[in-house]
């Protein structure tokens, strides 16, 4: 398996990344963060236009990417800058027709992705959301960019079988409130809403989202590890750096080699994303991502100390938003448990 960047995804690569160190510091972020609206419509344009949300869809569905790739390319460096804008929505938008996914493309049609139940983090198949006659009823939790969103992707069943759902944001009651690591979110009721049936399989949209968070925990763990080690390397105990003491080094070194356990699990989810064994390896990337998410949160506020639970501090932030990955769409057990049944 070739892990080299091809041509075009290195210049997408260095594009994103200039973009957010020039207009998505963490002064930035937070202001965005903790307004009213939980994200930046200005900074979601500005995104647009760049291509970035482009790059998560095909050729054939208006983009220029699509790749699973392409996918964790995006995604690892958006969770290095901790961004709060809808990409995962945009993502599973990769499942509308032509028309609202150009809107999407565009970045003029905000979607959000609402699979998430009170019962449920995961398994499709005991979703309780139904779709009887083309009307939707089921509750939602914890749907990011909830309020922004123009149109939701719901998966219900239907005549017992899980898919995917275009509904109306008009369609559905929210519950809004703010999330543990900054942005928005909200509980979603939908009852007896129209509902429009989506022709790509829910389980490919799931892979793909998986995808996403893990490579997105990911870029937060490289930032957590990177400010981790200039820490050691500037404070100074006993007259010598943190970085010299031997112990604080090990723990150091657990951190890179645990995170490079986790790089390797999101490339091979990237790599069979599509494929008959792309569930295997989407369970796979979410138990790695989850864990190692927790184990470098952890590692980070103790390696520290008490700057690190200040609001000012950037790592605060990171630590609150591996916690949260670690839960969206199922945590460790339940993936480490769909890994071994397959």
């Amino acid at each position: 398996m070739d892990f080299t960047l091809t041509d075009d995804r290195r210049m997408l690569a260095d594009t994103l990344e200039r973009f957010l160190a020039d207009r998505y510091d963490h002064p930035t972020r937070m202001k965005i963060a903790d307004s009213e609206a939980g994200w930046s419509r200005e900074m979601w344009g500005e995104m647009a236009e760049l291509g970035l949300i482009g790059a998560l869809f095909s050729e054939e569905e208006g983009g220029f990417g699509g790749h699973g790739h392409d996918i964790a390319l995006i995604f690892e460096r958006l969770g290095r800058a901790l961004v709060v804008e809808p990409f995962l929505g945009a993502l599973a938008a990769r499942a509308l027709p032509d028309a609202p996914r150009e809107e999407v493309v565009a970045g003029t049609l905000i979607p959000a992705f609402a699979h998430s139940e009170p019962a449920t983090a995961f398994d499709p198949a005991r979703l309780s959301a139904r779709v009887e006659n083309g009307r939707l009823t089921g509750h939602k939790v914890a749907v990011a960019n909830a309020e922004a969103a123009d149109i939701f992707l719901v998966s219900a069943l239907e005549d017992g079988a899980p898919a995917l759902f275009a509904v109306e944001a008009g369609a559905a009651s929210l519950t809004p409130y703010a999330l543990m690591d900054g942005g928005r979110g909200a509980d979603i009721s939908f009852v007896a809403a129209p509902a429009a049936r989506l022709d790509t399989p829910l389980d490919l949209v799931l892979d793909r989202a998986l995808l996403a968070l893990s490579a997105e925990a990911l870029g937060v763990m490289e930032r957590c590890k990177d400010t981790t080690i200039d820490y050691l390397k500037t404070r100074r105990q006993f007259g010598v750096p943190l970085s010299k003491f031997q112990a604080l080094q090990h723990r150091a070194v657990d951190m890179v080699t645990e995170i490079e356990q986790a790089r390797s699990a999101v490339i091979n989810a990237a790599h069979h994303l599509g494929t008959d064994q792309g569930p295997r390896y989407a369970a796979a990337a979410k138990y790695t991502a989850s864990a190692t998410g927790r184990m470098i949160a952890e590692e980070t506020i103790q390696l520290h100390g008490g700057i690190a639970m200040t609001w000012e501090y950037d790592i605060a932030h990171a630590a609150k938003r591996l916690s949260l990955l670690a839960q969206i769409l199922g945590d460790e057990d339940v993936h480490l448990m769909r890994f071994a049944g397959m």
